[in-house]
């Protein structure tokens, strides 16, 4: 095999890299215009053409059309619901809806609100509270949700579970409790289910090309790309690594630790388990189409942004807001507590990515990040900065299994710019 070819079918962008797979090294890349208006796969025939790989292996990842939009229904709002919350942005997925508990009448409504693509169905530990999924499973069995669910909860639940849904014509995926016990999280099941309904049924529902060749060629949504690549690099440098990647419409931030054992054994445990590699999506927070909400999240944050119209100074703001968001972890409502936040300062290498970071922008965006003395949260210790100029983190992860050797010798020449 003399090359292959990683394409990623972004919102706005469709980019290309060839790739010499033998001796590790990155040959040619491109980006065109994303051809949404009309068929992705123009855009991406044409990325694929400008890298001179016609004819070669394909490997193909997508976040066009907004990528995949995940709800969460669990029982316990800081046990499983939180738990399915964590995994589900480790799956790729843009989390538009979480709710814990019984679903009510208003409670479907609001999952219906939220449109998701997904629906990740948790709750209770192996052996536990069965009765709340099975609830769940009924109230969205009659309201005949067609939305596509993934069931992640109670093992000894799941094939009754399954089948209330089954019954009523419901797109049904049965996979491993996400939390079989109280502080243990089991993430890869769900999150491999999760990529294969995305890539079985939501690409194709996406309407973004006019037959079935897009769907057949895309692996993964990009985030799930992206964090294997992101996932690889800590595994070869031994260290932790954070990424903050800004675009026109969200600002992703990815953090893949190293495993501390007291953490997962001490006292001071999370009841919802620990992901040591995760990612979460700010859709709020971009340089483009996301321009006004980075402007109202750096008001809320009372940030200084000037003017705010400089791309530079946005992007550094929608950065700074992310990682605050990220390392601070969320809250289900007002005086509630935060949960889902990470420990960053073990982090020896953060790594920018975005257009305007590429494009002579990475200095000011990472240092302020790296400045971000009153952003509450406490900034890795000792980290060197690197910017993804060329775009391997997602090439990477798409190659990690496949091509495993050809996938860290474009990690290295990323650490290495």
């Amino acid at each position: 095999m003399s090359s292959v070819v990683c394409v990623d079918v972004g919102s706005t962008y469709t980019k290309a890299a060839r790739i010499d797979p033998r001796g590790a090294r990155l040959i040619r890349r491109a980006e065109v215009p994303t051809t949404s208006a009309t068929d992705v796969l123009h855009g991406l025939d044409a990325a694929v053409a400008a890298v001179g790989g016609n004819g070669g292996d394909l490997y193909v990842c997508s976040s066009a059309g907004g990528g995949l939009r995940l709800a969460v229904i669990g029982y316990e709002s800081l046990v499983t619901a939180e738990a399915g919350h964590r995994v589900g942005l480790s799956a790729g997925a843009q989390v538009v809806h979480v709710s814990a508990g019984l679903l009510s009448g208003p409670g479907l409504a609001a999952v219906r609100a939220a449109r998701p693509d997904v629906v990740l169905l948790v709750g209770g530990t192996d052996g536990g509270d069965a009765s709340t999924l099975l609830h769940n499973a009924r109230r969205l069995a009659a309201a005949r949700f067609r939305v596509p669910v993934v069931v992640a909860g109670n093992a000894e639940a799941g094939p009754a579970t399954v089948s209330l849904l089954r019954e009523r014509g419901v797109p049904v995926t049965l996979t491993s409790n996400v939390l079989p016990r109280i502080g243990v999280l089991d993430p890869l099941p769900a999150r491999g289910a999760i990529r294969e309904v995305f890539l079985r049924h939501v690409i194709g529902g996406k309407r973004l090309s006019k037959g079935a060749r897009f769907g057949s060629l895309v692996r993964s949504a990009t985030p799930d790309a992206v964090l294997a690549g992101v996932e690889l690099l800590a595994d070869l440098t031994g260290y932790g690594v954070l990424v903050v990647d800004v675009g026109g419409a969200t600002t992703d931030v990815y953090s893949a630790l190293i495993p501390d054992a007291e953490s997962e054994t001490g006292p001071q445990r999370d009841v919802a388990g620990t992901l040591w590699r995760s990612r979460t999506v700010e859709g709020d927070l971009g340089v483009a189409v996301g321009a006004e909400g980075t402007r109202a999240a750096a008001v809320a944050e009372k940030l200084d942004l000037g003017a705010a119209s400089d791309d530079q100074q946005l992007a550094a703001a929608a950065a700074v807001v992310a990682l605050r968001r990220h390392a601070r972890g969320h809250s289900a409502g007002p005086g509630q507590p935060r949960t889902g936040g990470r420990d960053l300062r073990d982090v020896r290498l953060v790594v920018g990515s975005g257009g305007v970071l590429r494009h002579g922008g990475g200095e000011h965006v990472l240092g302020a990040v790296l400045g971000d003395l009153a952003g509450g949260w406490a900034l890795p210790e000792q980290a060197r900065t690197v910017v993804d100029a060329q775009y391997v983190l997602a090439a990477a992860g798409l190659l990690a299994t496949d091509h495993p050797e050809a996938a860290a010798g474009l990690l290295d020449g990323l650490l290495k710019a």
